[in-house]
């Protein structure tokens, strides 16, 4: 889940891919979705459908903050899951 991976994704992006023909596919795409959980895929994938059928900047922005959140979160989880196969390495 490098941040370099793909640009920052902005709500006025997000505004502008809503209009698109195929815009679940393209947002969920910027948004890297496919690196989250299973779970968290799913939830945002159905964010993501509520958001362009609203097009609020509310919603862009509420959008943003809980997929950067999952990001983060996953990329804890990957760490401790590292850490604790570290320690049974180490033992």
């Amino acid at each position: 889940m490098n941040p370099q991976k793909s640009p920052e994704i902005t709500v006025q992006t997000l505004l502008a891919l809503r209009k698109e023909d195929d815009a679940v596919r393209l947002i969920t795409e910027r948004l890297r979705v496919k690196e989250m959980g299973p779970a968290d895929h799913i939830r945002t994938k159905h964010e993501v459908k509520v958001f362009v059928e609203s097009g609020t900047v509310s919603g862009a922005e509420k959008l943003l903050a809980q997929v950067a959140e999952r990001h983060e979160t996953g990329l804890r989880l990957a760490a401790s899951i590292a850490q604790k196969r570290g320690q049974r390495l180490s033992q």
